[in-house]
């Protein structure tokens, strides 16, 4: 098996760009999604049911997309196929959603957006899933940290632009208003740009970076990415039960780590708006409403933001502390600054306590992968990142089915202690990657000491 070859950090950022699109749509999803189903008549806490077709979504579609994209090879390569797909299907959903009022007729508005979200989510999840497995592909184990900072570090910079899209649009002179069909001009366009900008980006990865076709695959990795002999949900199952030890103990740090982000995504517009600026009432079709909206956006790129800034940190942290210790300390931070937000009475107040969500958002998106792909088989990358999918998706199925029943006979209908619980489930995640035994790492700590005993000797 020949050791794979080392990549340039411009091939690496080539190789990733086409994430920054997904996450710009995915950041105009979290940041808006809810206040458009309020819009359309959901009340806050029907709001996880509807969330609840992301994570569905994604467990189906991410183990599928990962088996057939290990099996892929045409004139396109192996993974790009499926990023031009879920862009195209994507850019779609992006500017179907906001015009669900207007295509409202025998069905109801909220039930077209609804379908819209479920859409979008498939046609997320299609694109994004190969981007995993392609750093994987072509990088070396010394590479993948950086390889997957790189990575988060574009989909911050994706999610920043995202999330501040609609209030950049306000200070361009869009309406706020809401509209007949109770959606303003501000978030309708925001959402128009999103999804021209998500192409654009998927064809950055297409046109510009490289896919080891299978001979050469096959010499890299010891074994063709191809075998036709097992194929579907069957090899999926046998798959899923072999996992590695590894990926079994980060299921528990993931767990807490997705429950937790859920309940931010869904209930901070809420929470924001009744606990830090105390609006009451049908408050989601009001200029205020849209104005909590947007602060909720901002307060959302500044957690992308940071989060862009702090990926290019979790190399040398990993070198220094150890990808575990490196991974706990992120979730930390977010685990306090997500419980800070209940102190929070200004705009200013809101956007200090992401900072530390920023931090472990980027760690989220690298870290695990990082020390997962070092336990992964060779020729299994693009399963087992679908699989490991699993441990995204289920906690948001839990979140989505009891989160709203929790919000309002435990909460008494006040999202801000959704999000205090959020930050408490951080801090679980923190302690749970203690445990988790990191393979990859001692083995680089073996190579370097035998190295350096071979230099001795």
């Amino acid at each position: 098996m020949t050791a794979k070859p080392l990549l340039t950090t411009g091939q690496i950022f080539t190789m990733s760009f086409g994430f920054m699109g997904i996450q710009c749509g995915f950041a105009l999803q979290n940041a808006n999604t809810s206040r458009i189903l309020r819009s359309f008549g959901a009340d806050v806490d029907q709001l996880p049911s509807f969330w609840l077709v992301a994570p569905i979504v994604g467990m189906i579609v991410q183990p599928l997309i990962g088996h057939y994209s290990d099996r892929t090879w045409n004139r396109l390569g192996r993974r790009k196929p499926y990023f031009l797909t879920g862009a195209l299907l994507s850019s779609l959903a992006l500017i179907f959603l906001p015009n669900s009022g207007s295509l409202a007729g025998a069905i109801p508005a909220l039930w077209i957006g609804a379908a819209f979200v479920m859409i979008m989510d498939a046609s997320f999840n299609v694109a994004m899933e190969p981007f995993r497995a392609l750093v994987a592909d072509n990088l070396p184990d010394s590479q993948r940290a950086k390889g997957f900072a790189i990575q988060a570090f574009l989909i911050g910079v994706g999610a920043v632009g995202g999330s501040y899209m609609t209030s950049i649009l306000t200070w361009l002179g869009f309406s706020t208003v809401p509209g007949r069909d109770g959606i303003a001009d501000n978030i309708k366009y925001s959402f128009y740009i999103g999804a021209a900008l998500f192409i654009l980006a998927i064809l950055v990865t297409v046109i510009f970076s490289k896919e080891y076709p299978p001979e050469e695959y096959k010499r890299y990795q010891g074994r063709q990415p191809v075998e036709k002999e097992k194929t579907g949900l069957a090899e999926i199952g046998r798959d899923f039960r072999k996992m590695p030890k590894t990926m079994l103990q980060l299921g528990l740090v993931q767990f807490f780590s997705w429950f937790a982000m859920f309940s931010m995504w869904v209930f901070t517009t809420d929470a924001v708006a009744t606990h830090v600026f105390g609006l009451t009432g049908s408050y989601s079709t009001t200029q205020a409403g849209n104005h909590a909206g947007n602060i909720v956006g901002n307060a959302f790129g500044i957690y992308n933001g940071v989060g862009a800034l702090y990926a290019l940190c979790l190399t040398p942290m990993s070198r220094i502390f150890g990808r575990k210790i490196t991974h706990a300390i992120s979730l930390l931070a977010g685990g306090i600054g997500l419980i800070s937000i209940f102190f929070a009475h200004s705009a200013t107040e809101l956007y200090v306590s992401m900072i530390g969500v920023g931090l472990a958002w980027a760690s989220i998106l690298a870290m695990p992968y990082v020390i997962l792909s070092s336990s992964i088989p060779a020729g299994k990358m693009g399963i087992y990142m679908g699989i490991f999918n699993f441990f995204i998706t289920m906690p948001q199925i839990v979140n989505g089915l009891f989160g709203g029943w929790v919000m309002k006979h435990i909460f008494g209908n006040q999202p801000i202690y959704s999000v205090v619980l959020a930050g408490f489930c951080l801090i679980a995640g923190a302690i749970s990657v203690l445990f988790v035994y990191d393979g990859g790492a001692i083995r680089m700590q073996q190579e370097k000491a035998g190295f350096y005993a071979d230099q001795q000797t």
